[in-house]
């Protein structure tokens, strides 16, 4: 999928949250690995991970004004997290939040980019349903 259709003034906007999709996708997906060693959920998230792709990326690369981001400093809620579940949720939370923005971005561009980014928003609630609801029964 391409970027010509976007306007150019949400690129940074798409280039925010395909890297926070993916990295709280990551995360998730190294505790399922290397804490829980659940392959199962690991390759899954891998699968979704590598979904979450947006060519050509130069044009976000060069919209990406990470040092002058207004909200760049973390903002205490981001920094209360009390062990491995609170990290999951705020990764899901992350994931999910950042699946939608970009699916409702693409609706006026690309409609099959859109429900690519819906497929991995719900694939995304699933996971965490069974991770969380199975982590508590097993952990």
């Amino acid at each position: 999928m391409t970027n010509n259709s976007l306007p150019p003034e949400l690129f940074r906007v798409v280039d925010a949250n395909l890297n926070r999709l993916k990295e709280g996708i990551r995360v998730i997906e190294d505790i399922a690995r290397y804490v829980h060693n659940d392959k199962e959920l690991a390759t899954s998230l891998k699968n979704l991970r590598h979904l979450c792709r947006i060519e050509p990326i130069e044009a976000l690369l060069a919209s990406r004004d990470s040092v002058n981001d207004v909200l760049r400093p973390s903002m205490q809620s981001e920094m209360n997290r009390t062990d491995l579940r609170s990290i999951l949720i705020a990764n899901y939370k992350r994931a999910q939040e950042s699946s939608r923005v970009l699916e409702e971005l693409y609706k006026i561009v690309d409609p099959a980019l859109s429900e690519q980014f819906k497929h991995i928003r719900y694939e995304l609630y699933t996971l965490e349903k069974k991770n969380l609801l199975d982590s508590n029964e097993s952990r």
